[in-house]
């Protein structure tokens, strides 16, 4: 049985990809941090060297929303940086044939807005509020390009996801995404008894939204194939919502009844970054779990986690 490497294994897009059916093709090492620190170079290389994986997921990083990465954007710079360089570095020297390096839509410029295409990136200003972490997202990129221009035979690609949600996300307000957050704070205001909930911002942003199980399936479909897969390509349903959208889809699930009010005060980040799914389709493949339908199922889940 082929080996297969998955680093952040026991993060959101790890453990949805352990989780999915089609895993099972696949001797699967998800070695946790305290296994094995990709920030140490000569521990992944030496583990590398031992393990010989047949290929390599990458979907190890220091993730945040958008307080966390404008509170430390040394550390999603550096961090990142580090264990993708590390990363891609030792798969070059070890000679691990497949890679997939899962990068973010935060590398397209700010001012773009809508069909965001693979051949934009580096063709404007990032958004200032997670430039650090889309910075150590684009080096990972192009490490990857540099790496397969030196030896064509190489199989590595790099997949841009959309924003993600689902089982195993971080639903700590602290450092949550967007629709964890928003799941938690309704869930808070309805034991609570709360009658009015926070939007940052006027609510109109736009975000694009895929359950973390259709990339686990996207990436699956890949590693089946990587040649036929193109060098970069976006992945996402093609389709975005406002954030105050998002609000009330999670509050009909949750059944809370309150009202929203706005803080014209506080960041909201790029206004609107849409993907173009153009080379996805043209690859053969799309989502297949609805908003509502994740949604829901995502709220069970962080229910059943819950003391």
């Amino acid at each position: 049985m082929a080996r297969l490497f998955v680093t952040g294994g026991h993060g959101m897009v790890g453990s949805n990809l352990r989780a999915h059916p089609g895993i099972a093709a696949w001797q699967v090492l998800a070695p946790a941090r305290a296994e094995l620190d990709l920030c140490d170079a000569v521990a992944l290389r030496d583990w590398l060297a031992r393990h010989r994986p047949d290929a390599v997921v990458h979907a190890a990083g220091v993730v945040g929303g958008i307080q966390a990465n404008m509170a430390e954007p040394l550390r999603y710079l550096a961090e990142n940086a580090r264990i993708g360089l590390n990363l891609i570095t030792a798969c070059r020297e070890i000679g691990v044939p497949v890679l997939l390096n899962l990068s973010s839509s935060c590398v397209y410029p700010r001012d773009l807005h809508r069909d965001l295409a693979e051949e934009q990136i580096l063709t404007g200003p990032l958004e200032p509020s997670n430039e650090g972490y889309a910075l150590a997202k684009i080096m990972a990129m192009r490490l990857v390009d540099h790496a397969c221009r030196e030896n064509p035979a190489l199989q590595w690609r790099t997949l841009i996801p959309c924003n993600l949600y689902g089982p195993f996300d971080t639903f700590d307000p602290g450092r949550s995404h967007l629709l964890p957050a928003i799941i938690h704070k309704i869930h808070r205001a309805r034991i609570e008894g709360r009658d009015r909930v926070e939007i940052w911002g006027d609510g109109q942003a736009r975000r694009e939204f895929m359950h973390a199980s259709d990339l686990a399936d996207a990436i699956l479909r890949a590693l089946a194939d990587p040649s036929a897969v193109p060098a970069v390509m976006n992945v996402g349903p093609g389709v975005d919502h406002a954030i105050e959208d998002y609000y009330r889809l999670v509050a009909g699930v949750v059944g809370w009844q309150g009202r929203f009010v706005h803080d014209l005060g506080k960041p909201v980040g790029m206004r609107r970054k849409l993907l173009s799914v153009a080379r996805q389709a043209a690859w053969g493949w799309a989502p297949r779990i609805g908003l509502a339908e994740g949604v829901a199922a995502t709220y069970a889940w962080y229910l059943e986690q819950q003391p």
